[in-house]
């Protein structure tokens, strides 16, 4: 059953690719508990099928960088790009849209968070195996506020614009 406005987002882990070391997090990928990590805060989590995609690459992810101070605006504390990547490819992607410190970038390497939100996409028709559908959401301390869903590899109703539109 996927998730829904007014659900509580599942427990679990998706992986961040970290650059430059800190006291909290050394070099390299690094765990993110969803629960703790959202916990009091309003967050702004977009989801694509594949990284370095057109539609994910071109459109997508791109509304979400140029309107992050939009957002911050709107007392949102994070946007998160969610995609059933590596961290690796993941991190590589934020580094290629210069997404440091506007957008985090995670990654949902075997679908686990993707299939327990409900939202995963068939993709082996297309050489892609098991994907996440594209998607935005709206989430305060852990509960889903807005959630915008796409079909058909379009990119219409997550968009940045349209959720910054409803917010």
């Amino acid at each position: 059953m996927a998730i829904k406005v007014g659900d509580k987002l599942p427990a679990g882990t998706l992986t961040e690719m970290i650059y430059e070391a800190s006291e909290s997090c050394p070099v390299g990928p690094m765990p993110l508990n969803v629960g703790e990590a959202s916990k009091g805060k309003r967050i702004v989590i977009l989801a694509v099928p594949g990284a370095f995609t057109p539609g994910c690459s071109n459109v997508h992810l791109p509304g979400y960088l140029t309107n992050a101070d939009k957002f911050k605006s709107k007392k949102v504390d994070e946007i998160w790009c969610l995609s059933v990547n590596d961290a690796f490819v993941m991190g590589a992607w934020g580094q290629d849209q210069k997404a440091a410190g506007k957008v985090r970038m995670l990654a949902d390497g075997s679908a686990t968070y993707t299939k327990a939100l409900g939202l995963q996409l068939d993709a082996n028709a297309w050489g892609m195996g098991e994907r996440s559908q594209r998607y935005s959401m709206l989430v305060e301390d852990g509960v889903v506020k807005i959630l915008n869903l796409d079909e058909g590899g379009k990119v219409e109703n997550s968009t940045a614009e349209k959720l910054l539109s409803q917010i």
